[in-house]
């Protein structure tokens, strides 16, 4: 197994640069969040020149409902003919545009300016075919793997733990300038279970979705 992490740019000067992870088991793929909308091209591209193609990636798994993370996800389903995998609790935010669904409501203002910027367009909102939960197994799918509830940033975030203690943690974590508690967090006493969680697990490397991977003893040390 072999991992390439897809690291994008985000829009609007943010100086915010998301992952998304290529898996590759033997011959075929798993693809772990699918970027921006506005750099479709760019990943397709990484993806194809990576060995990607329709038929062989086996699923699209996101680790949570925000356009940085699935903004590409019904595009590349139609295109590489797979399936699309996430948790019921962030299902409005797919379905629906809607980044604030099944989250804590802003004042209007903020509503209104990030739904603009960071809104689902209609024609990338979809249904997932596949719902995921702590614990499920992604043997199926040809990855010894399974599914961590890491909630905070969202009431649907997970994680993906690997055999070998491996993580993708979405954004729980991050390390844009060291390993820490991410700055977007919705509900602050669900993240603080999921991190004493993943303190009890003995992870390794930690994938986040902002930020180059680092090793969860650094995250411990320094939290």
């Amino acid at each position: 197994m072999t991992i390439e992490i897809l690291t994008i740019t985000t829009p609007f000067a943010l100086n915010i640069s998301v992952n998304c992870y290529l898996v590759k088991i033997g011959n075929d793929y798993i693809l772990i969040d699918t970027g921006m909308p506005n750099q479709r091209s760019t990943i397709e591209t990484k993806l194809r020149n990576a060995g990607c193609h329709s038929g062989n990636l086996k699923l699209i798994i996101l680790t949570h409902g925000d356009i940085d993370h699935c903004g590409n996800a019904a595009y590349f389903r139609q295109k590489f003919g797979t399936k699309i995998a996430m948790h019921h609790a962030d299902l409005g935010m797919v379905e629906r545009g809607d980044m604030f669904w099944n989250r804590r409501k802003p004042n209007i203002f903020i509503k209104i300016i990030f739904s603009l910027l960071f809104g689902l367009d209609r024609s990338d909102r979809f249904k997932p075919d596949l719902y995921l939960k702590d614990g499920d197994k992604l043997a199926k799918y040809g990855l010894d793997a399974q599914v961590l509830d890491l909630l905070g940033h969202s009431k649907g975030s997970i994680g993906v733990l690997l055999a070998d203690q491996n993580l993708f943690c979405g954004d729980l974590l991050g390390n844009t300038d060291q390993p820490k508690l991410w700055s977007i967090i919705d509900d602050p006493l669900a993240a603080s279970a999921s991190v004493k969680k993943l303190k009890s697990l003995g992870i390794n490397t930690v994938y986040p979705g902002h930020g180059k991977p680092f090793l969860m003893e650094q995250f411990n040390h320094n939290n």
